[in-house]
């Protein structure tokens, strides 16, 4: 399958809308689900070439003159591509059970905001149509993992923060395995012999287009449809479903090579080295580096939109290439991701080796003698690549990582505007929330009032944020949340040169408007979120774990939380440090931890010796336990306080636990 790529951003004014979004958005939700577990996929294509009866090691044995039917060929490799057809190999148990289950998992983990509990249910319910199907169940998996994780998310909404303490486990458990036990029973009557019928529907279908010389005019659809973004949907939505049936089947199938074939492409790109004029001519032998050997299809796209009759051209190339195939009966045992040269031949099996290879030959060929036909009667001026390539982005609704091999590095536009920033962290409720208090007053000073500022769980990010804020050690897990985001990493919370940074790049990108920014920092906290019987001068704590311990039996005692939620800070801890600079920690539970939290709270504790925090002293250590939000506005208004060296040394010298809250001013208990 073609692969597109995104770095950080969105693409100015960008937007998109209507039946075409709706698609691209469906892909991409399809695609969120499969492109994770797109290894599990090559390894059992690698497994099911080398393996099987007519694998390569079989193929390689024969040229050899030995027989691989007997003796220890038979009894290892025989057993693991399961010969016999006793199913007890290695390759049937894979497509059956792993593939289909991992998809499930995803799916419903995705759902549920990243939350296992969503993925559990998901693989259950993903089970039940795996058993109920005589077809390998990646549709089926498509609909119950994601059933599994929404409704299993409402379910929990239901009784949230309702159960009584000591038995949130026991709730949850039998919650999952009865709901999940439930949705299995249901894939199996219901969701097994539906896709099991929908797949031979389709598959008669695709045999249809087969046997009358028709599958080539799906080139006519795929081929505009892959420059309209549209590509995701209808590789995961249908061909990769379809085709993996068909390669259990068979043996391979050509729906992987439909939209995945470089061929077209590449032959696209060579008319421009060879015919192109300016920029694009200059720009097309690194875009075909990028799309034929880096599988990045979308690099091409801009060269089209330029001259949209170029179309034809990859049209024909793609009807040429699929064509070359039906002739040959060639195919691929599994899709190729990213849609590379490399990617193709891994998945190809030995039989069709030459008919795969000469697809993608061919459809260069076509494809590049009828753009170069093209090119050379086109009477129009040389066109704008850069103009092109953020069509292409307004079109994708994002940024692309490749695009700056197309325009030098500019795509020949304004620097990315950053409109939206979010700091996120494990929570959201504690590291994240100071963060941004800190980011937003520096932002706010500068002038950019229009930029806002939030904060989140990395687990409920969405890809709709300009730049995203993260500790060193949890970038890569945001990454994966916002590929098409910028992303900058900080190692000090309070006090990191990168937010200077930021503000110089606003400064760049956009114009200050004064304007009011966010009002969290100017929010005044009511209730029991902080009171004087959380507050302890002179902590006895020793150690960063007697720490954690002192300021989450504060929050205990003071009913905020169950017992429960004190490991959960450890367990974070463990995970990423909390500690802020500016001799603050601020220590708080896992995201999964908050059915502890009974009422958002806070403790304060201060140390006449500073504690060893993962070698940097702490001499402030704030407890968290954030339900909702309610206690934002408080973790501004310290963060506030923190970067203020004055009202840290009022803090330092405190006598009393009213002197604390008079300093952290605006907060009523």
């Amino acid at each position: 399958m073609a692969t597109t790529a995104t770095t950080p951003g969105a693409a100015p004014g960008a937007s998109t809308g209507g039946a075409r979004l709706r698609v691209q958005q469906f892909g991409t939700f399809l695609s969120n689900m499969v492109l994770p577990n797109i290894g599990a996929f090559i390894a059992w294509g690698l497994i099911t070439a080398l393996f099987i009866q007519t694998g390569w090691i079989a193929t390689i044995g024969k040229a050899f003159g030995y027989d691989p039917a007997d003796g220890y060929m038979y009894g290892f490799v025989g057993k693991l591509g399961d010969w016999d057809g006793s199913g007890d190999g290695i390759v049937g148990p894979m497509i059956t059970y792993l593939l289909p289950l991992l998809i499930g998992y995803t799916g419903g983990r995705m759902m549920y905001n990243d939350n296992i509990r969503g993925g559990v249910v998901g693989a259950i319910a993903t089970m039940g149509a795996i058993a109920g199907a005589s077809v390998p169940m990646f549709l089926g998996a498509m609909i119950m993992g994601p059933l599994g994780g929404w409704t299993m998310k409402k379910l929990d909404a239901v009784w949230s923060h309702k159960i009584r303490p000591g038995f949130e486990m026991l709730v949850n458990n039998f919650s999952a395995g009865i709901w999940g036990g439930i949705l299995a029973v249901f894939g199996f009557v219901l969701a097994g012999p539906f896709v099991s019928g929908f797949s031979r529907i389709a598959g008669d279908v695709v045999d249809t287009l087969v046997n009358n010389n028709l599958l080539p005019l799906t080139s006519i659809f795929i081929e505009p449809a892959k420059i309209l973004f549209l590509n995701n949907a209808i590789n995961q939505g249908i061909l990769t479903p379809l085709g993996t049936t068909e390669a259990t089947e068979k043996g391979q199938s050509i729906l992987f090579l439909l939209e995945a074939n470089p061929g077209p492409g590449l032959g696209l790109l060579l008319a421009f080295m060879l015919f192109g004029k300016g920029v694009a001519k200059a720009s097309a032998p690194g875009a075909i580096l990028i799309q034929f050997i880096g599988g990045i299809h979308e690099i091409y796209f801009p060269y089209v939109l330029m001259k949209p009759k170029l179309v034809i051209a990859v049209i024909l190339g793609g009807m040429t290439g699929v064509a070359t195939n039906v002739a040959f009966g060639s195919g691929l045992r599994s899709p190729a991701s990213p849609g590379s040269i490399i990617a193709v031949w891994a998945a190809v099996p030995g039989s069709s080796f030459v008919g795969v290879t000469l697809s993608v030959i061919f459809s260069a060929a076509v494809s590049c003698a009828v753009a170069s036909f093209l090119l050379k009667i086109d009477k129009t001026p040389e066109g704008d690549l850069a103009s092109a390539t953020a069509g292409m982005e307004a079109m994708k609704g994002k940024r692309s990582s490749v695009a700056s091999a197309l325009t030098g590095g500019s795509n020949g536009a304004a620097p990315q505007q950053i409109r939206s920033i979010v700091f996120a962290c494990d929570a959201g409720m504690g590291s994240s929330a100071m963060g941004a208090s800190v980011l937003r007053k520096k932002i706010q000073a500068a002038g950019h009032g229009d930029v806002t500022v939030v904060n989140k769980a990395i687990s409920n990010l969405g890809d709709d944020y300009d730049l995203v804020v993260t500790h060193q050690d949890l970038t890569a897990r945001a990454q994966q949340r916002t590929p098409s985001a910028l992303h900058v990493s900080v190692d000090n919370f309070m006090a990191s040169p990168r937010y200077d940074e930021i503000v110089e790049m606003l400064d760049q990108t956009s114009a200050p408007s004064g304007a009011a920014g966010a009002a969290a920092d100017d929010a005044v906290v009511s209730g029991d979120v902080l009171s004087t019987r959380s507050i302890r001068l002179g902590g006895a704590s020793r150690t960063r774990d007697q720490a954690i311990d002192e300021a989450g039996q504060l929050l205990v005692e003071a009913g905020a939380v169950d017992a429960s939620y004190v490991a959960a800070m450890h367990e974070r801890e463990r995970s990423v440090s909390t500690h802020m600079g500016n001799g603050l920690a601020i220590p708080h539970g896992t995201n999964e931890a908050k059915p502890s939290i009974r009422r958002t709270a806070i403790s304060f504790v201060r140390y006449d010796e500073p504690v060893d925090w993962n070698g940097k002293p702490a001499e402030f250590v704030i407890g968290i336990a954030g339900a909702g939000s309610d206690h934002l506005a408080l973790l501004a208004k310290i963060a506030e306080t923190f970067t203020d060296p004055a009202s840290v040394e009022r803090l330092r010298t405190a006598q009393s636990a009213d002197e604390v809250l008079r300093v952290l001013d605006g907060v009523r208990v």
